[in-house]
């Protein structure tokens, strides 16, 4: 049980007079709270943590508890550093401040502290989040050995199998943001000195890492593991992945609901998010290229030693980081942007990545178009990784082979070796230590998976904006395609023409209004991706689609977040059923074969979308306010009209 730290009123460092008279009455006891087991008191240097064997950190500072104050009630001491959370002694925010701290079990020598903030979207809805109290407990505890003062707080905790059932798949993307204010209303509110957060769960990551480039207080994203997965009676694997795509396999035969049940209740077997290299273990890796994270921490499994490890380490690092004033945007650089694009297609990752990264760039202030590096980057860097869904190793044994760590030094001089960190280090003095445990699963640049890219950004005419293709790495795939639009406006709708045979091979499936803000939030695209795998027209008939796909989903010809969306004046939203659509991936177009008088005429003439303006709804809200996805889907505003 945590040790309860009460703070003793009495004589301030610095008091030259009286001491106050002793309260009368009963003693006052605050309720017991969870401060970490071992506080230190007083001025315990930082660096009581084990890091992670393959991690090396920085010393930190120290940082002299203040005893005297100036002549505007700053505290003096020596060469402490200021923090941004200092308060002038005897105003009232320092006073409503200390009361409140006071009754948590804080002393005035810890107001003169770092202090941190946990940040934890610990949930019971989902195993992704399930793990991540306890990990917030061992973070305290290593931030208050390492000298800084943890305070835990929640957000909201945005999951795609769970969350995706209401607002027709729009809670799912608006929860990045909404997480991302959850963190500033707290940490900026509080003015807080830095922050650790707990990444799990796919939005969680980019959220947490958007927060970061906004508020710009020192940031350390720790990766909390992916779960691992079961078996079946046959011996044959089973996890996540493989429920989703077979459960859409049901209503044509392809799986009986006894198998179905049976592969639900085998499918997970530990907390952490989905074992493949699905959005959640690609955000995690892509942290650890833009220097985010400690070194060599992803990808991890959920709760092992190695996990735990970096836990424990969090503390010291995060401290060292305040006191040397390592903010985000010192990190978050064009150069880290480039290593993160380049690791994001050396482990074919998901798609998702792109415009997360996107948003993470505009939050951090660039001008910065990271749908153009993924196009410039696609002609030079190739799978150097292949791991389900979109190869045959699984996350452990890539993992094994050295991880994220290893794909960047892999890089060679192609990585921004000059990018900062957060634990102080360049990436080239990271990656210096980096080893390759597995060179048949990590391969060199000149040796890849395939001689294509598995994420290849498109345009043309139906995408002027962009859209993505994903592709495997370990299978061929038909490069063109050509056929008559089949346009839908819902996934119901589509699934119910896959079901009763309307969709035919050589057909283009068309489905929009799924973008941010025709959902609004963006809704998911996956089910009829699979819907068709179950009916068997995968590669027999293509998608395209401004909605969002899991990152899990890699089957057949699709074109996701086609930019501009279905809701904006563009091409995919006057797209009529028997207009030909041409894809050519070699290429990189995608192309509606409308004379261009007439598509601009339908552009014309059309009524415009209209955004819900009598409705108070978090969803509504962020119909109004949300960027087209090209620039990554952030809350600055957009000037459609409402109702």
């Amino acid at each position: 049980m945590a040790r309860r730290h009460v703070g003793t009123p009495g004589r301030l460092p610095g008091h030259r007079g009286p001491a106050p008279p002793a309260r009368a009455g009963p003693p006052y006891r605050p309720a017991p709270v969870r401060h970490g087991r071992d506080k230190p008191s007083g001025n315990r240097k930082p660096g009581c943590a084990s890091p992670p064997a393959d991690v090396t950190l920085t010393k930190a500072v120290e940082r002299p508890i203040w005893s005297e104050m100036d002549q505007n009630g700053r505290p003096v001491a020596g060469d402490a550093p200021a923090l941004r959370s200092d308060l002038p002694v005897g105003t009232p925010r320092w006073a409503t401040r200390r009361a409140q701290w006071f009754a948590l079990g804080l002393t005035d020598a810890d107001l003169a502290k770092p202090k941190i903030a946990v940040v934890n979207s610990s949930s019971g809805l989902a195993p992704c989040f399930s793990h991540l109290d306890p990990i917030a407990a061992e973070v305290k505890r290593s931030i208050e050995a390492a000298g800084g003062v943890a305070f835990e707080i929640r957000t909201v905790a945005p999951t795609d199998f769970l969350m995706s059932r209401g607002g027709r798949g729009g809670y799912v993307l608006s929860g990045r943001d909404l997480l991302a204010a959850d963190i500033e209303a707290v940490v900026e509110g509080a003015r807080l000195d830095g922050m650790v957060c707990l990444a799990s769960c796919d939005k969680t990551t980019p959220g947490q890492l958007m927060a970061a480039a906004r508020i710009d207080v020192p940031t350390l994203i720790l990766p909390c593991g992916y779960q691992s997965h079961g078996t079946l009676d046959d011996g044959e694997p089973v996890d996540i992945e493989e429920v989703f795509l077979k459960s859409n396999h049901l209503n044509f035969g392809g799986v009986t609901l006894e198998d179905l049940c049976r592969m639900t209740e085998r499918a997970i077997t530990s907390p952490g998010v989905c074992s493949g290299m699905g959005t959640a273990n690609s955000m995690h890796i892509v942290a650890e290229a833009l220097g985010m994270t400690l070194p060599g921490t992803t990808p991890v499994r959920a709760n092992s030693e190695r996990m735990w490890r970096a836990v424990r380490a969090s503390g010291e690092a995060i401290v060292t980081a305040v006191l040397a004033g390592r903010r985000p945007r010192t990190i978050l650089t064009p150069d880290a942007f480039a290593n993160a694009v380049m690791t994001a297609l050396a482990i074919s990752g998901s798609i998702n990545t792109v415009k997360h990264l996107q948003a993470i760039a505009r939050e951090a202030g660039l001008d910065l178009d990271v749908y153009a590096l993924f196009e410039r980057y696609a002609d030079t860097i190739r799978p150097l990784a292949a791991v389900r869904p979109n190869g045959p190793d699984p996350i452990e044994r890539f993992e094994d082979a050295g991880g994220a760590l290893a794909v960047l030094k892999r890089l060679g001089d192609r990585l921004i070796g000059s990018a900062a960190t957060i634990t102080g280090e360049t990436m080239a003095e990271r990656v210096a230590r980096a080893e390759v445990r597995d060179p048949a699963v990590i391969r060199p640049l000149s040796d890849p998976y395939c001689d294509h890219p598995t994420i290849v950004v498109v345009r043309g005419t139906l995408a002027p904006g962009a859209g993505i293709v994903k592709l495997s790495a370990d299978e061929d795939r038909p490069m063109t395609f050509d056929g008559p639009a089949r346009v839908f406006d819902d996934p119901a709708a589509a699934i119910a023409a896959i079901e009763s045979g309307r969709v035919r091979p050589g057909d283009v499936l068309v489905l929009r209004g799924l973008g941010p803000i025709g959902t609004p939030g963006m809704g998911m695209a996956s089910q009829p991706v699979f819907a068709l795998d179950g009916a068997g027209l995968t590669g027999k008939v293509a998608v395209i689609t401004d909605g969002q796909l899991s990152g899990l989903v890699n089957k057949g010809i699709v074109v996701g977040e086609v930019s501009p969306e279905g809701a904006l004046p563009g091409p995919l939203g006057v797209v009529a059923d028997g207009d030909r659509i041409a894809i050519d991936l070699r290429a990189r177009r995608v192309d509606l074969l409308v004379d261009p008088a007439e598509l601009e005429r339908r552009i014309r003439e059309r009524e415009p979308h209209r955004t819900p303006g009598d409705s108070s709804s978090w969803l509504s809200v962020y119909a109004r306010s949300v960027e087209p996805l090209a620039r990554g889907a952030t809350l600055r505003g957009n000037d459609l009209p409402t109702s």
